[in-house]
């Protein structure tokens, strides 16, 4: 940077306020000079004591004391203002961070939750494959076989764990006493119909967690899974609801003797 620039840089990075003050001040000095010159030459002869020049340099530099303190002033709000903006700028970018850290968290979460999915979905396959087994396979109805109800478990092994909730959906199953005989007439269908309603409110409940805009939560309730919960409610029979609340945890295929006796 040459020396030119370098002034230019030195001038323009300065407050034109301050500028301001030093010509002023340079032209008040010269004028005060001037005087005192021209009074000594008008009046060689006059007496100048410490009291008369004490008065004239209090009555010299006031003005130029006053002017600095308002120059001052001014430029101390103009300080103010960079610091408010300065402190403004700080708090968007606070606030910014927040919103990327809390972005972030959520993001973390959904993905845990995408995960516990998909072993829940298995699990909530599972059921309803024991519920299409002892329903319609050949303990039941005898509408599969069981070579039948075998295919369509290795499917759902191999990843379409909703092929049985989307069997129990697709028909009214008149034969059959209709959806809600397939789902609460005996013991054991009540208690799969009971393990599937408590685990799919389960992942409901871990999905308004992490669900923002009800995306997911929407997606579970218009899947195969969640439409299959809606007819369990629908077709609950009356009292099954407090006997549900009422009996202890039941794991898949595995009655406690407490949802035993409830049911």
């Amino acid at each position: 940077m040459t020396t030119s620039n370098r002034l230019h840089k030195f001038i323009t990075d300065r407050d034109w306020r301050i500028w301001f003050g030093l010509v002023v001040t340079f032209i008040w000095i010269a004028g005060g000079l001037w005087f005192v010159v021209s009074s000594v030459h008008a009046d060689p002869n006059q007496e100048l004591t410490l009291g008369v020049i004490g008065n004239f340099l209090e009555g010299a530099f006031a003005p130029l004391a006053f002017l600095w303190l308002v120059l001052g002033l001014f430029m101390q709000q103009r300080e103010l203002a960079n610091n408010t903006e300065m402190l403004r700028r700080t708090s968007e970018q606070s606030e910014k961070q927040t919103q990327a850290i809390a972005a972030t968290e959520m993001n973390a979460r959904q993905e845990t939750f995408f995960k516990i999915a998909e072993s829940v979905k298995q699990q909530l396959g599972g059921i309803t494959g024991m519920l299409t087994a002892g329903g319609l396979g050949p303990v039941g109805s005898n509408r599969y076989s069981r070579e039948e109800i075998a295919d369509m478990f290795q499917k759902a092994s191999s990843g379409d764990a909703g092929i049985f909730a989307r069997e129990l959906i697709s028909m009214e199953y008149l034969e059959e006493g209709g959806i809600r005989s397939l789902l609460y007439d005996t013991e054991i269908r009540r208690r799969h119909t009971r393990n599937y309603r408590r685990t799919f409110e389960r992942l409901l409940e871990l999905a308004r967690g992490c669900d923002v805009d009800g995306i997911i939560v929407d997606s579970l309730n218009h899947s195969a899974f969640g439409l299959l919960y809606q007819q369990m409610t629908e077709y609950m029979p009356e009292g099954f609801g407090e006997a549900e609340e009422g009996s202890g945890e039941v794991q898949s295929g595995t009655p406690t003797s407490s949802s035993s006796r409830s049911a």
